[in-house]
């Protein structure tokens, strides 16, 4: 009989704690050629779409005389940490938080290629139980992150909570494709190329067939649309990039 508590990594049932675990396990696995694998397994339009949601955020520095603090969540290698950082220069506060510490090392190094070391905040911390205090941030982001959280609307409502009022919530991930035909096609694709891509370059077949079953597990734009609402954000919405193959939701804190 399964734990009713179960809930789903890849294709088995495991404890939360479990996937936690087993999270952290994936991301220390795949650290070292996280960027380059990205690049192969999108063919680089992951950066199209990247740039594209950091546009969205429009990024100042400043809000009535004070710094604006921007907070990316499971960003530890800095792909929108450093965007953001480009559009802002040195005067916004930029932290980022990731639960594996050996992305966070990855995004470190290449801060440091910057001379953007001591630009940002460095954290590690779940975001599920942030440690950041209620009402401190002005954006709050999640690039694909999204999906390997253990209690997605428990994350939610984290957002919600270290969001001030007025505070903007943004996440980029992995979602439905549409139509139906391209869809079966990008199925054949995440089923043979992905984890064949996976064992040749980052020597780890597996860690890649659990990134695309996350995929598939992940909600669609509309329950996820819903799952934001229920959190308590205003003016969600969403927004798909290539055909669905990712979305954008946003929403705002009251």
């Amino acid at each position: 009989m399964q734990n009713p508590e179960s809930i789903w990594f890849g294709e088995t049932k495991v404890t939360p704690e479990e996937k936690t675990e087993k999270v952290i396990d994936v991301f220390d696995n795949v650290a070292r050629r996280y960027d380059l694998m990205n690049d192969l397994m999108s063919g680089g339009i992951h950066r199209i779409w990247k740039d594209r949601f950091v546009r969205m955020i429009r990024p100042h520095a400043f809000r009535a005389g004070r710094p604006l603090h921007y907070l990316d969540v499971a960003g530890g290698t800095g792909d929108i940490a450093f965007r953001i950082r480009r559009k802002t220069g040195p005067g916004a506060v930029i932290t980022l938080c990731d639960l594996n510490e050996n992305m966070l090392s990855v995004g470190r190094n290449r801060a440091t290629d910057h001379g953007w070391l001591q630009d940002f905040n460095w954290v590690t911390g779940n975001a599920e139980s942030l440690p950041l205090p209620d009402s401190s941030v002005d954006v709050y982001t999640i690039a694909f992150g999204l999906r390997n959280v253990t209690h997605i609307d428990t994350a939610l409502v984290e957002a919600f909570r270290v969001l001030r009022p007025g505070g903007r919530f943004f996440c980029l991930e992995f979602s439905r494709v549409q139509p139906e035909g391209l869809n079966r096609l990008y199925r054949l694709y995440s089923d043979t190329v992905i984890p064949r891509l996976g064992q040749q370059v980052a020597n780890d077949e597996e860690s890649y067939r659990y990134l695309v079953e996350s995929i598939r597990r992940f909600p669609s734009q509309t329950k996820l649309l819903s799952r934001l609402q229920n959190a308590g954000f205003k003016m969600a919405e969403y927004l798909n990039f290539s055909a669905g193959i990712a979305a954008v939701h946003k929403g705002v804190r009251p």
